[in-house]
């Protein structure tokens, strides 16, 4: 384009046109980077959590003569796929792979609001589908197997305080990852998360089926359509996450020291 020299105020118009040009394409570049890089780890929360589900509850399928496994089984299994995931998915999206961390994750300002709907939806669809995917290739029928039941010897009220504590005790291990006082210890993670569902699921599997994970209930108890005291899976989880969080945020979260 050629502009007259004796009209400084074409040239003016065309420079401004040419910045507004310019300003929206970056706009525009940035917007579609967002929207892929949310895209990206609303994928990896669905099959990071579909692999929770087909992993960790193929560790609890009998399979010698029928009887249950040992509950050490479960416990290990999901320890382990948790670590294996954390790894995998632990840089696109955190690897959350539970509505519960996704809360945390919320109340710590690390995601927005509309992405921890997203994440907790993709996360109970790729729990549905992982338990499906299990009951498909499976050799025996799935009916029970895998499912959060509180015991019988215990009231819904005491289930619910269980999952509470479990997963309050879980989020208190996220925020410390977390916090950026330890942010030089973060190559040992996946490790710990594993260790920590192992521990924890060992301790309250007996009681309640230590879940602390409100999707991870609900892919089996979708599936086999028992839903005896679920609730308890989401109201514990999410209320111990959320208390745990706010608790850390406020009383232990403090800041680097800066020169």
């Amino acid at each position: 384009m050629t502009v007259s020299a004796t009209n400084p105020q074409s040239v003016i118009e065309v420079i401004e046109n040419k910045v507004r040009s310019d300003v929206s394409q970056a706009s525009g570049c940035r917007a579609m980077y967002a929207w892929c890089y949310e895209w990206r780890q609303i994928v990896s929360e669905f099959i990071s959590t579909l692999l929770l589900l087909v992993f960790g509850c193929m560790a609890c399928i009998p399979h010698a003569g029928y009887l249950p496994q040992p509950p050490i089984y479960g416990a290990l299994g999901f320890g382990l796929v948790v670590s294996f995931n954390v790894q995998i998915f632990g840089h696109i999206s955190g690897a959350h792979m539970n509505p519960s961390v996704t809360l945390a994750s919320l109340i710590w300002g690390a995601i927005s609001f509309p992405l921890a709907i997203a994440f907790i939806v993709a996360q109970c669809a790729g729990a549905i589908l992982g338990y499906g995917l299990l009951i498909a290739v499976s050799h025996i029928d799935m009916d029970g197997v895998c499912m959060t039941l509180p015991r019988t010897e215990i009231t819904l009220f005491q289930a619910l305080i269980v999952e509470a504590v479990l997963t309050a005790a879980l989020s208190f291990l996220n925020c410390a990852c977390w916090d950026p006082v330890n942010k030089n210890k973060q190559d040992s993670v996946p490790v710990k998360f594993g260790l920590a569902i192992a521990g924890l699921s060992i301790a309250g599997g007996p009681l309640t089926g230590a879940s602390m994970n409100p999707a991870r209930s609900l892919g089996p108890a979708l599936w086999t359509g028992i839903w005896t005291g679920h609730w308890v899976y989401w109201v514990g989880p999410l209320v111990g996450s959320a208390i745990a969080a706010v608790f850390y945020l406020f009383v232990w979260l403090k800041k680097e020291d800066t020169p």
